[in-house]
């Protein structure tokens, strides 16, 4: 009975590893049991990507309860959406992102609602237009946000009807945007 789900799991790997020879991520000598060896780029990006999202969603709960005050940048007056999301990813990546959360939009690298990753950016149409609302990407169909007047920074699903109905699109920020605007 192990067989199948051992063959089943190398299948995987060796899947795993045809696609990262292709990219050229990796090296023909790795091997399907071990395509991340710790000296390899791949497990360097890996390692970093997982790092940043983690940096990234520390960050953003740490501002758990920090009311919401249209127009505002800091958590000592409040924050609205997309000075939240500047905030964090300025004190975390030293990002400098746009304003508005319809400016924020048009930077780093349109990904589809399948592919997000913890730290990503998602958009919201809430006030009839499109891109009017941003939030942070958490991971298992959750992200964080600054919702609105009355409201405080707070972590809600993207499965509830109202954020499905109005979902935008999604951004990620790559590093090398963020070093080139230092």
């Amino acid at each position: 009975m192990l067989t199948p789900v051992f063959s089943r799991h190398r299948k995987a790997r060796v899947l795993l590893l045809a696609v990262l020879l292709q990219a050229g991520l990796c090296s023909p000598s790795w091997s399907a049991d071990n395509p991340f060896p710790e000296s390899s780029t791949a497990y360097t990006k890996l390692q970093e990507l997982k790092e940043r999202a983690a940096d990234l969603s520390s960050k953003a709960m740490g501002l758990l309860g920090i009311h919401y005050k249209r127009g505002g940048n800091t958590p000592e007056n409040g924050l609205d959406c997309s000075g939240f999301v500047r905030y964090v990813f300025k004190d975390v990546l030293g990002a400098e992102l746009p304003r508005t959360s319809a400016e924020i939009s048009k930077v780093g690298e349109k990904i589809e609602a399948k592919d997000l990753q913890p730290g990503d950016l998602v958009f919201y149409n809430t006030l009839k237009r499109g891109f009017s609302h941003v939030g942070i990407y958490l991971g298992d169909n959750k992200f964080i946000h600054s919702p609105s007047a009355g409201g405080q920074v707070r972590i809600e699903s993207m499965d509830i009807a109202y954020w499905k109905k109005r979902f935008n699109g999604a951004r990620r920020i790559n590093e090398d945007e963020n070093k080139d605007k230092q």
